[in-house]
């Protein structure tokens, strides 16, 4: 008899995993409270799988044999208490596909820098001829890759909240870039439950498996000491030169693990502290896969920035415009403020994840002279801020926004979207809220 499986949320995660259990013979039923994009509702249709939006019928979901669930449906909502109550079991999407590929998984998670890191490591490994795909957190469903089962590899961006429901979820390599205060508004308002989440990375591994951690994040180091990881640890710092693992000055990174490696920085496309990190960590995976030093090289020097972070879009008048809309959260924007050269316009705000700013607070007196406040309630960083910065401005759409810190600007100064919040109290998503940058940028 043929098992019900019903899938909570219609996006990218929720209609692969939708085809991925068609594919493997599954009653698929997928409900969404929210409106399907086109795209979305016409893949199911071609695909004969059975769908609701706009609301969820509850004796439909509670039928299921097993839910899987969108990361973007948090664990207090009702419908999902409801489902628990049923002693339904209910995983991720990356939960669910990974029990269905034998292909070798790279899984990366971490506060800020995912992105980046995941693409770059994707990079080296397509540069050096692997049939690598590409999913999880970035756009491409891991389970719809699943079906085609055509790869290698799969790199993984992974969110705490695709983690928060893993069951045998078991990478090759895992990395660990750092743990700073992020999405803490489901989570308690507790640092350390939030960390635990992204440590359930590597809680399936084996002694055939790699953990690559951060050695210089002080979160990470001490939560490393409770958990019992079979995986072996390969660390990597910029503060001091680790056994096994890889190490960062102003010079080099020197790898020494499983091969000793030296990279020059000078050479690496990516700039800043931040990204010479996430560098190495991308370098470490790369090094342990035995990937040639030439292509590893060959990778880093000729990468580009990815999109909507720290993206250069244009110079209009003498001033830098920078899309930094993926900056969802403190720590981002400290990263982004930080590799700032120029007197800068700093376009902030959305929907708060519980932010404490004053760490922002020596950054920006140094480097910001006006603030673009960009959200529906924007007391919180004029309180944070408004006592050291005497341009504020507050706007509720992106072109008066654009405008405002156009007119703060003078030329040879930098106007940075760097949001530090979520997006959707007025935009759709962060790629949303920087691609309307990008086209009021254009239209100065």
């Amino acid at each position: 008899m043929k098992k019900n499986l019903v899938i909570l949320g219609g996006g990218e995660s929720g209609v692969g995993a939708a085809l991925l259990g068609k594919h493997l013979g599954y009653n698929v039923f997928l409900s969404d409270k929210g409106e399907l994009k086109d795209k979305y509702r016409n893949k199911l249709i071609e695909n004969e799988i059975y769908f609701e939006e706009e609301t969820h019928t509850l004796s439909k979901i509670l039928n299921a044999d097993l839910v899987i669930k969108s990361p973007g449906i948090p664990n207090s909502a009702p419908i999902i208490q409801q489902i628990h109550e049923k002693n339904i079991q209910i995983i991720s999407e990356v939960e669910f596909a990974s029990q269905y590929t034998d292909a070798k998984i790279i899984a990366i998670t971490g506060s800020n820098g995912k992105t980046t890191t995941a693409t770059l490591v994707y990079q080296i490994l397509k540069d050096a001829g692997c049939k690598v795909a590409l999913a999880g957190n970035i756009g491409n469903s891991f389970a719809e890759l699943v079906v085609k089962n055509t790869y290698e590899y799969y790199v993984l961006e992974i969110s705490s909240f695709q983690l928060d429901d893993v069951v045998s979820f078991k990478p090759y390599i895992a990395i660990l870039l750092n743990i700073t205060p992020d999405h803490l508004d489901q989570y308690d308002y507790k640092l350390e439950r939030y960390a635990r989440s992204k440590f359930r990375i590597t809680e399936n591994q084996s002694e055939e498996d790699y953990f690559v951690y951060n050695f210089d994040d002080d979160n990470v180091l001490e939560l490393i000491k409770d958990i019992n990881t079979k995986a072996k640890k390969v660390p990597y710092s910029m503060s001091e030169n680790v056994n096994e693992g890889s190490f960062a000055d102003d010079e080099k990174v020197t790898m020494n693990f499983p091969d000793h490696v030296e990279l020059p920085v000078s050479e690496f496309s990516l700039k800043g502290k931040h990204n010479i990190s996430n560098t190495m960590a991308a370098a470490t995976v790369a090094n342990i896969l035995k990937i040639r030093k030439e292509t590893i090289k060959r990778s880093l020097y000729d990468f580009r920035a990815v999109e909507h972070r720290l993206e250069f879009v244009l110079k209009v008048g003498g001033v830098e415009f920078i899309n930094d809309s993926k900056a969802t959260n403190v720590n981002a924007v400290y990263y982004a403020l930080e590799s700032m050269n120029r007197d800068t316009v700093w376009i902030v705000g959305g929907v708060d994840k519980g932010n404490d700013y004053s760490e922002l607070l020596p950054l920006v007196k140094k480097k910001v002279k006006a603030i673009v406040c960009l959200g529906v309630d924007n007391e919180k960083i004029i309180k944070a801020f408004g006592d050291f910065i005497p341009n504020i401005a507050e706007a509720t759409n992106m072109k008066d926004a654009v405008r405002k810190a156009y007119v703060f600007s003078n030329k040879g100064d930098t106007v940075l979207l760097s949001p530090a919040c979520a997006s959707y109290d007025l935009f759709e998503s962060y790629e949303d809220r920087g691609n309307q940058f990008k086209k009021e940028v254009k239209q100065l």
